[in-house]
């Protein structure tokens, strides 16, 4: 069975919309903007890459990666790594050609059907939408969040206000940098 790991640029009160710089977000690129770059704060994304066996995405975070991570260097591990795409629109003549396998998957089960295939773990980038639906079916099995220290108000937001029962994790990894990001490897206990 594969891990799924939800990873995450996370303002203090939730909102994961627009970190780096996507239009149609009041607050976008609030990642970067009067926040110090300390490298180490992102080596995570580095691990996720040499550790990742599949990304998975909803529709519009492949829509909005697809046409830039294929060329970027700093992604350059995810090409050749199998992608799903969870939607029930998109059809493969929308798929890019240039970012490796894709594979578009049209519901939660065949989410939950790809968790039990052989493999390294499989990484959600952004896809606020779809990490809210995986975590009220109880697929995810861990969480890279990257905390800044912004209070955005109202955008996009990681978690769900499904009313369901409380849902435990336990913080397997921490650290805070001298920008006031935190760094929270959270296991869901299940």
């Amino acid at each position: 069975m594969r891990t799924l790991i939800t990873s995450a640029f996370i303002s203090l009160d939730g909102v994961v919309e627009g970190p780096g710089g996507e239009p149609g977000y009041r607050n976008s690129g609030w990642t970067f903007r009067d926040i110090e770059f300390v490298p180490e704060a992102y080596d995570i994304k580095g691990t996720e890459q040499e550790e990742s066996g599949a990304v998975l995405l909803g529709r519009v975070s492949y829509e909005a990666f697809s046409p830039v991570w294929p060329g970027m260097k700093e992604f350059a591990t995810y090409k050749d790594l199998p992608k799903y795409v969870v939607s029930t629109t998109l059809a493969d003549a929308d798929l890019v050609t240039d970012w490796g396998p894709t594979t578009i998957l049209r519901s939660l089960d065949e989410v939950a059907a790809l968790k039990q295939t052989e493999g390294g773990p499989i990484i959600v980038h952004g896809s606020a939408t779809l990490n809210q639906a995986l975590s009220d079916a109880s697929l995810i099995d861990r969480y890279h969040l990257l905390v800044f220290p912004v209070l955005l108000g109202a955008g996009k937001r990681l978690f769900s206000t499904t009313d369901k029962d409380k849902q435990k994790l336990k913080l397997v990894e921490s650290a805070a940098y001298s920008n006031g990001i935190q760094k929270n490897v959270f296991d869901v206990v299940h």
